[in-house]
């Protein structure tokens, strides 16, 4: 916490400029999961989506979604957010009971508000630590020195690891994996522009990550941005954009 709330000030929380003094190694990493999404990753995608039924697939996600809210409510209460840790809570309550476990979303049915979908990296962002460098990590993608930090974090505020044994409590691992190739499959055109149709890949992956995450924690004035990562579970059909 004390590393992300010293991290070097920048002109970027202002001008919206990246701040990027690791661009060098930042590169060399963005090379290795390029190499990485072509050669495993799109491919693994591709081929579980076209091997399960939109309607499993989608189960899946809400699935992943439902066991990811006891951190949500953890980080609105560290927020001091209380009225988004009682919607988490309902929406938890109600999915995981008369959803079955979250494998279906009554909660929206009923008209209860959208997950917050919070985490620690916003946490620190309410509790005043600076975004600090960009980043981009190996396998994990893009992100800052802030964000880093709270995905480290993120690692023990679910209390599902601890309630569970094991191997249940591997059960959001797993969902949460399959939920990012899902991801990666519907947004497949997103992304395929951006990581291999642009003329560079890397400065085009850091302005949409930066431009997403300032955005979802309210620190840009724009009313519209582009979001290849938002969920599939709220959409309809998973479309597959490498059918010919």
């Amino acid at each position: 916490m004390l590393i992300a709330a010293c991290a070097n000030p920048d002109a970027s929380q202002n001008t919206q400029e990246p701040f990027d003094p690791y661009e060098g190694q930042n590169r060399q990493v963005h090379q290795f999961n390029l190499g990485l999404d072509r050669a495993l990753v799109r491919p693994v995608a591709k081929g579980y989506s076209r091997a399960l039924p939109d309607d499993i697939e989608n189960a899946v996600v809400r699935f992943a979604v439902n066991l990811s809210l006891p951190s949500d409510i953890v980080n609105n209460v560290l927020q001091l957010n209380m009225r988004g840790a009682f919607q988490d809570t309902a929406r938890f309550l109600v999915n995981t009971t008369v959803g079955l476990g979250g494998f279906f979303d009554p909660a929206s049915e009923m008209g209860m508000k959208a997950g917050t979908n919070t985490d620690f990296g916003e946490t620190l962002h309410v509790w005043g630590a600076r975004e600090g460098a960009y980043v981009e990590l190996p396998l994990l993608g893009p992100s800052t020195e802030r964000d880093t930090w709270g995905m480290a974090v993120d690692l023990f505020t679910n209390p599902l690891s601890y309630v569970l044994e094991s191997p249940e409590n591997l059960y959001g691992t797993g969902a949460a994996v399959a939920a990012g190739l899902s991801k990666r499959e519907k947004f497949g055109d997103t992304i395929d522009s951006i990581l291999y149709e642009s003329a560079d890949s890397y400065a085009q992956t850091r302005s949409v990550y930066l431009q997403n995450r300032r955005f979802e924690l309210g620190g840009t004035s724009g009313s519209t941005y582009i979001d290849p990562y938002g969920d599939p579970a709220t959409s309809g059909s998973l479309e597959d954009p490498y059918d010919q």
